[in-house]
């Protein structure tokens, strides 16, 4: 049985100036599957990312998102984590409920999901209080929390020590999986991509019309 694309760009294309970032890029994300995408900074994976959620325009290309579940969303994480300080760890992470749910029921969930990512009792904890490594996974609580069909990763870990960067990535992986939900990594750390990833691609490879 072949496997249901949730995402497909075709020959995209976008400059800043003189300066080709994409040219031509082909990807395809199917349905639960996790993609690292692996190049060094400054090469344009970001850019990639901020085409597919549409916090930029691409010059050129088609993007297809196919929706199997009932949603269209992508969700996205960035490098640093946006929390904002007049919430605490509770309040920043029920601003991802897709729909209004009763509060009861927020907090039965919240507590639920911080415990997956071994934060018990810190619904009432201050964001500035928060280490690094935990600030991400209150931002990736959160997004998930949102059901997208696509989970976008902008090198969230990558400003974390090597530890807590394997330790977040083998968790991050465990819940996209339980989920089901299918994602993009990108990354330059070679470790990393392979511990959270189905597929690991290289920046060139997505240049290539063979890309699947």
């Amino acid at each position: 049985m072949s496997k249901k694309t949730v995402l497909k760009a075709t020959n995209l294309a976008k400059s800043f100036g003189e300066i080709h970032v994409l040219n031509g890029l082909n990807l395809t994300l199917h349905d639960g599957e996790i993609v690292a995408i692996l190049g060094p900074s400054g090469c344009g994976k970001s850019t990639l990312l901020r085409c597919l959620v549409g916090l930029e325009q691409p010059d050129s290309g088609e993007l297809e998102i196919e929706s199997h579940r009932g949603s269209k969303a992508i969700g996205y994480l960035f490098q640093k984590p946006i929390l904002y300080p007049h919430l605490n760890v509770a309040g920043n992470i029920a601003l991802g409920f897709e729909k209004k749910i009763p509060k009861a029921e927020q907090h039965t969930t919240i507590a639920q999901e911080l415990s997956f990512v071994q934060m018990e009792g810190f619904e009432k904890r201050r964001v500035e209080s928060l280490s690094g490594g935990e600030s991400q996974r209150v931002a990736l609580v959160r997004a998930m929390l949102g059901k997208p069909e696509v989970l976008l990763l902008d090198e969230p870990f990558s400003a974390l020590d090597l530890e807590t960067r394997r330790t977040l990535a083998l968790q991050t992986r465990q819940w996209l999986k339980q989920r089901s939900t299918a994602a993009i990594h990108v990354t330059h750390d070679p470790e990393e991509a392979t511990l959270i990833a189905d597929r690991v691609l290289t920046w060139r490879e997505l240049f290539s019309s063979e890309e699947e």
